[in-house]
């Protein structure tokens, strides 16, 4: 007897399921079976209704996670580093739940390759992470390819930059007026629409080779002040004053400061040709353009 097309469907598990993560659910609907891990309870009702069967569950304990080992054939792992230390304890705690899966998708970040000089960068360049943020990505990357390489999992890692999209957008940045480099000083910045990075995540587990690194990046190769002048003026507001790097780390804070110290430009050439990625929103001006009617209204707000 030939079984129902529902059973026939993998299994998929989204770890990390916030903004991004609910933006993949209309897109695997349908084709997917879909758990969502959350760690917060009160999620459970809005989850269902986006079509997931929720898994209440914790990274940071791994006691709760046993009900994951054998529940899924595929999964897309969204959720970052915790915020401390140098290894990122979550994976770890993920792959030592989960067992053996047929596919995983990880979404890690471009802050990998550390300070490129403004640069092209490929695929290829070897990581150099300088802050320990990016240094928990590095080591999650390794952690998911040795894990695979045991297990035959079939393994993507899609490297993402600054990820905006009409409701993650700089505003309150802007408002409270903080200072950006002047251009002499300046950096290159890349980025990716919130919508497609969900649809790259879905096309990897569909479509990405086993074991490669791609680039989860738009055509954008603007410097982040430009970056900020360009949101400014499509939402009508001042732009931000402009400082050199020495007057600049006097007035922002570290964590920021780290932000404005890396200048690198992404290569987004295997994502075309590998996953065959038709980006909806090719740069930032593109997206700027599409939000017109976001915009007008938080004007008339």
């Amino acid at each position: 007897m030939t079984r129902p097309a529902v059973f026939r469907q993998p299994r998929l598990l989204i770890v990390g399921c916030g903004n991004v993560g609910m933006r993949v659910l209309p897109l695997v609907r349908g084709r997917c079976r879909v758990l969502a891990l959350t760690s917060q309870p009160e999620r459970c009702a809005e989850l269902r209704a986006a079509g997931a069967i929720p898994i209440v569950a914790d990274l940071d304990r791994p006691e709760t996670l046993h009900r994951l080992r054998g529940l899924a054939d595929w999964v897309l792992h969204l959720a970052p580093p915790q915020p401390d230390g140098a290894e990122d304890r979550r994976t770890r705690h993920l792959v030592a739940a989960i067992g053996k899966v047929g596919r995983l998708a990880y979404v890690s970040t471009t802050g990998v390759y550390g300070d490129c000089g403004g640069e092209l960068v490929h695929e290829s360049r070897p990581v150099a992470p300088k802050n320990a943020r990016a240094r928990r990505r590095v080591d999650a990357e390794r952690v998911l390819r040795a894990w695979a390489l045991v297990n035959g999992t079939h393994l993507s890692i899609l490297r993402a930059p600054g990820i905006y999209a009409a409701d993650r957008l700089p505003l309150k940045r802007l408002e409270l007026g903080t200072p950006a480099l002047r251009p002499a000083d300046d950096v290159y910045t890349s980025h990716i629409h919130a919508d497609d990075l969900a649809r790259i995540a879905v096309l990897a587990l569909f479509r990405a080779r086993g074991g490669r690194v791609v680039h989860a990046v738009d055509d954008t190769r603007m410097k982040m002040a430009d970056y900020f002048d360009a949101v400014a003026d499509a939402f009508g507001m001042a732009r931000p004053p402009r400082l050199a790097r020495a007057e600049l780390q006097q007035v922002v804070t570290p964590t920021l400061l780290s932000y404005m110290s890396e200048s690198r430009r992404l290569d987004n050439t295997r994502l075309k040709r590998e996953l065959r990625m038709r980006l909806r929103y090719p740069d930032v001006a593109a997206a700027l353009r599409s939000f017109s009617g976001t915009i007008a209204n938080q004007k008339g707000n």
